[in-house]
């Protein structure tokens, strides 16, 4: 996930160190950092290693970095330590696409082969240590206080209760309850200075289940644009179109920014006009009900 960073504290040689092992404390690492918390067990299933070599690994990590985590006797369990300072280095580009794709893992040593692959860079990043405090609270189930600068009121104190965290394409998001509008609402990450998990339990209409908007599956059918489009067929390939279909299943709350990524027109009749309105919204009348459909292209409340 990161390279080794040397402090001071210490007394292992890194150059000592195998690749494997190094890939086992970066695990420690990120589960520590993002989770809160890690134990052996979690390591022997992890790396299907014996109890013992998970032991030896755990103490190499807490002679590396004896600040960073604390044992608990009776849920037999290290949990990141207040004076935590990750172990690694942690690329926030690289560290938000594996965390979108379910990787906790996987130490970047000169080992591994690059692969020639590449893509458009985001404008912005989010603050990884923000994102972990975050992931820890929605594992843990707790709210956070925040501090949050929106374009309308400026720096505020807010809390909220965290469910998911979102790549909407341009940039990423925190879904989550809003206790001061009483409502589920999208907070951006890199608006977010502060965080701080409060240890105190949500309310069963704080919880994900009842985001309505985020529980509320819509089917979208997509066409290449009936007026701006040529040859249809290219487009058809482009998108992978099954009898000149693309059939998509998208949450309501992020329906929106679908739309307005892929610039698909949303009006009735195909009447936006431009080389990048490529793709229409055959089926319109499926966003009834949605929200945050002000970004869609061309899309009225009133159809």
């Amino acid at each position: 996930m990161g390279s080794l960073q040397k402090t001071k504290e210490q007394a292992v040689d890194l150059n000592s160190l195998s690749f494997a092992q190094k890939q086992r404390l970066s695990f420690i690492d990120f589960s520590l950092l993002f989770k809160g918390a890690v134990s052996r067990k979690k390591l022997t299933t992890k790396f299907e290693m014996g109890m013992a070599n998970a032991t030896r690994d755990l103490a190499v990590y807490k002679e590396l970095a004896p600040s960073n985590m604390e044992f608990d006797q009776k849920e037999r369990t290290y949990f990141q330590a207040k004076t935590f300072k990750p172990l690694f280095n942690y690329d926030a580009r690289q560290t938000m696409a594996k965390l979108s794709n379910k990787i906790s893992d996987g130490f970047h040593g000169v080992l591994e082969t690059p692969f020639p692959v590449d893509a458009p860079y985001q404008l912005n990043v989010p603050d990884i240590f923000i994102v972990a405090k975050i992931v820890q609270a929605i594992l843990k189930q707790k709210p956070i206080s925040i501090i949050y600068t929106s374009l309308s009121s400026g720096s505020k104190a807010r809390e909220i209760i965290p469910h998911t965290i979102v790549d909407n394409g341009l940039r990423w998001h925190v879904r989550a309850f809003d206790k001061k509008t009483e409502s589920f609402r999208d907070f951006v990450l890199t608006r977010i200075s502060k965080v701080v998990i409060k240890d105190t339990p949500i309310e069963s209409h704080e919880e994900e289940i009842n985001d309505h908007q985020w529980v509320r599956m819509i089917d979208l059918q997509i066409v290449p644009h009936p007026n701006n489009i040529k040859e249809p067929k290219a487009i058809m390939m482009d998108y992978g179109m099954v009898d000149g279909v693309l059939e998509l299943k998208v949450r309501a709350a992020l329906a929106g920014y679908l739309l307005r990524r892929w610039n698909v027109d949303c009006t009735p009749d195909a009447t936006l006009k431009g080389a990048e309105y490529q793709l229409w919204l055959k089926n319109s009348i499926a966003l009834y009900g949605a929200k945050n459909l002000v970004i869609a292209p061309g899309y009225t409340e009133n159809e």
